[in-house]
C-alpha cells in the first residue's frame, strides 16, 4: 500500500486533514507539518569465490521468502553504505568481508507491513577471505556458492536484486 493511503492523520498533530501535497509528500492543512517519504537506503553484495561462483541466499522471511537473495539489508542511523554492508555480510553469512567496492545503484519499492517503501539499492563488490566459512544466520535460511552462469535472474524475489543480477550478466557476456 502507498503510504499516502496508509497515513490519514498528521503525526504532529492528529488532524484528519493530512492531505496529498506531491508524489512524495502529505501536509497538514492544520498545522502545516509536511512529511516526505523519500528512499531508504539499502545495500547488497556481489561475492564471487575463486571458481567464479556466486554466493547466493535463500530468504527465511518475507518479503519474498524462500526466493534467492544476495547478502545485505538496509543501512541504519550513523552508518555509512560501506559500513552497513560489511554489518549485513557479517549478520547474514557469519563472514567478514576483506574489500568492500561500490558498483552501482537501482531504485526499489520494498513492501513491509502492507506498506511499499521506496528505497535506493546500492550494489557492492566484496571479498572474502579464501576458505572463509559462510553459514546463513539472522533473516537468510540457506546460502551457499553457485557457477554464475547457472544464476537465473527470475529466481530472485525482489525487483531491484533481479535486475542488478541481469545486469551482472549482462556485464559478464561483454568480457
Amino acid at each position: 500500500m502507498h503510504f499516502k493511503k496508509k497515513f490519514r492523520f498528521c503525526p504532529a498533530c492528529g488532524s484528519e486533514h493530512f492531505e496529498n501535497n506531491n508524489f512524495k509528500s502529505k501536509r497538514c492543512a492544520d498545522c502545516g507539518f509536511v512529511f516526505y517519504h523519500n528512499p531508504s537506503a539499502a545495500v547488497a553484495a556481489f561475492i564471487f569465490n575463486t571458481k567464479g561462483e556466486l554466493l547466493v541466499c535463500k530468504r527465511a522471511k518475507e518479503p519474498a521468502r524462500g526466493t534467492l537473495d544476495l547478502p545485505g539489508g538496509f543501512v541504519d542511523y550513523e552508518e555509512t553504505a560501506e559500513e552497513a554492508m560489511r554489518r549485513e555480510l557479517l549478520e547474514e553469512t557469519g563472514a567478514q568481508a576483506l574489500t568492500v567496492e561500490y558498483l552501482f545503484s537501482l531504485p526499489n519499492l520494498y513492501v513491509y507491513s502492507d506498506l511499499e517503501i521506496p528505497t535506493l539499492d546500492m550494489f557492492f563488490r566484496c571479498t572474502l577471505p579464501e576458505n572463509a566459512a559462510v553459514r546463513p544466520a539472522d533473516d537468510v535460511a540457506e546460502c551457499r556458492f553457485i557457477p554464475f552462469a547457472d544464476v537465473h535472474p527470475e529466481a530472485f524475489g525482489l525487483r531491484s536484486i533481479r535486475r542488478a543480477v541481469e545486469h551482472m550478466k549482462t556485464l559478464a557476456g561483454k568480457d
